[in-house]
């Protein structure tokens, strides 16, 4: 069936890996410190038990480097029974440093499309992470100026998104999300009666990752690349 975007007035936009790389960074920082605390554990076994301890801090922390970093030195900590050095805790915290001042590295035909999308349509920004570090990357990225708003959610969730909805005091049904992740930025919003583009990047946080039984008769696109979305998006 056909989804009908003939009601849209505002689209809104995930960030980290829709419109720039993010994710890669986060697994080539746990292959360094999977070397880093090799004396403790296994690779494998590292691994496991990160993704473990960033899910017990995600209510603390929330999501982003900090926390990832902050996870990253506790886990550190518990592998070595305390014994941990001075100097392995210092080369994590420059892991964190380099993932933050990583220069932005926008995916394909992002600026055309937000640059053609900008002048039919009221475009948001609508992500989640630390603040500090969302604002850097945006800056940075030079996109800041096709935005009409922009919103640093703690988690996204259907009440977090109606919240939005209702700031910008518009309805579900005129409400377009695009974005890389279908827990995330398309099934909470189909959920509420908005639309959704899923835009798939080529890894994914296990956190993100839902069952396929989850997406079973949900309405929503997905394709392959962002700039696939001009045309079926109406513009003038």
């Amino acid at each position: 069936m056909e989804i009908d975007y003939s009601n849209i007035k505002v689209i809104g936009f995930d960030a980290d890996d829709t419109l720039w790389v993010n994710e890669t960074y986060f697994r080539e920082a746990e292959e360094e410190v999977g070397h880093l605390l090799s004396h403790y554990e296994t690779p494998n076994k590292i691994d496991q038990e990160l993704f473990r301890m960033e899910m017990k801090n995600l209510p603390t922390y929330g999501y982003g480097v900090k926390g990832f970093v902050l996870s990253m030195i506790e886990l550190a900590i518990e592998l070595s029974n305390g014994r941990v050095s001075n100097e392995i805790v210092g080369k994590i915290l420059d892991i964190g440093k380099n993932m933050i001042n990583k220069p932005i590295e926008l995916l394909d035909g992002v600026e055309d499309v937000l640059k053609t999308l900008s002048k039919d349509y009221r475009l948001i920004l609508a992500t989640k992470g630390d603040l500090l570090d969302q604002e850097r990357k945006l800056e940075k990225s030079g996109l800041l100026d096709y935005f009409h708003h922009i919103e640093v959610l703690s988690e996204k969730q259907e009440a977090n998104y109606e919240k939005l909805l209702k700031h910008l005091d518009i309805k579900p049904s005129e409400f377009l999300m695009i974005g890389n992740s279908l827990k995330s930025d398309i099934l909470p919003l189909v959920n509420i009666g908005a639309k959704a583009i899923h835009v798939p990047f080529h890894t994914t946080w296990q956190h993100e990752k839902v069952s396929k039984k989850e997406t079973n008769g949900l309405e929503y696109k997905t394709v392959d690349n962002l700039k696939e979305i001009l045309s079926f998006i109406k513009t003038k």
